[in-house]
């Protein structure tokens, strides 16, 4: 293992020829070389817990320390179908499998991902809220790319080194059951922010809103601002490319 390690200190700061992993010290290629030499680690769901104020449900995923005896404990977001006791794999070589963590270049065409990191090593910042995934469009393997489409439908173009998880996320539906009152939006809300109760621009007096006053509620003005508007006055339509009701089919 000395010898081992001697190879390993030769070839610091570089790309690992053992696993294909760019490190930068001797702890890290140790790391990936001695502690998974499968390209994956395997992790446990202990619980699925309740976080207040966000509508998914989460993971408490528990991995073996690969430094020294203990645990680690990390909180995943929950995709749809995974339960306590459940084994989480993440590396390259994990299965595609709902849940595991893989990179988005050893996913087929069509996968169901959701948790989609935006830029390498980021944790995920896209497709996270309940219920909603994004799909991999294609692989350009020429520049290391792939398209994915989002929850908006839109096609972004991310790095095929990105990771993302396999599944969509747990806690669909949460929008098909109605408010019904004012106290269920009072306590969503309190868990979250303070952006409720919401008052209307032109039910304000002129002094607190651009669009108050009159004996009429009405804007008065163009609901449209410019981008460079100031601060008290960017407020309506900002920046808006077209106003109007939308007609016609939506363009894929």
């Amino acid at each position: 293992m000395k010898y081992f390690h001697y190879i390993l200190l030769c070839v610091r700061n570089t790309t690992c020829t053992f696993c294909t992993c760019a490190v930068t010290s001797f702890s890290c290629l140790t790391l990936s070389c001695t502690v998974f030499p499968f390209s994956y680690i395997k992790g446990v769901v202990r619980e699925i817990i309740h976080d207040p104020g966000r509508g998914a449900p989460v993971a408490r995923v528990v991995f073996r320390n690969p430094y020294k005896y203990g645990l680690d404990k990390f909180n995943f977001l929950a995709a749809e179908g995974v339960y306590t006791g459940q084994f989480i794999f993440c590396g390259a070589k994990a299965q595609l499998k709902i849940g595991n963590i893989l990179p988005v270049s050893e996913m087929p065409e069509g996968t169901i991902i959701c948790n989609v990191e935006e830029k390498m090593g980021d944790r995920g910042k896209m497709a996270r809220a309940s219920g909603n995934y994004a799909s991999i469009v294609s692989h350009n393997l020429d520049d290391g790319t792939t398209r994915v489409r989002l929850p908006s439908g839109a096609k972004k173009l991310i790095k095929s080194s990105c990771r993302a998880m396999v599944g969509i996320v747990g806690g669909g539906g949460r929008l098909d059951k109605p408010m019904l009152k004012a106290g269920r939006a009072f306590h969503k809300y309190k868990a979250k922010r303070n952006c409720w109760p919401k008052v209307r621009g032109v039910a304000m007096n002129p002094v607190e809103h651009p669009h108050g006053g009159g004996n009429h509620q009405h804007i008065g003005k163009a609901s449209t601002a410019k981008r460079d508007a100031p601060a008290g006055a960017k407020v309506g339509l900002i920046a808006a490319r077209r106003t109007g009701r939308i007609t016609g089919g939506s363009k894929d």
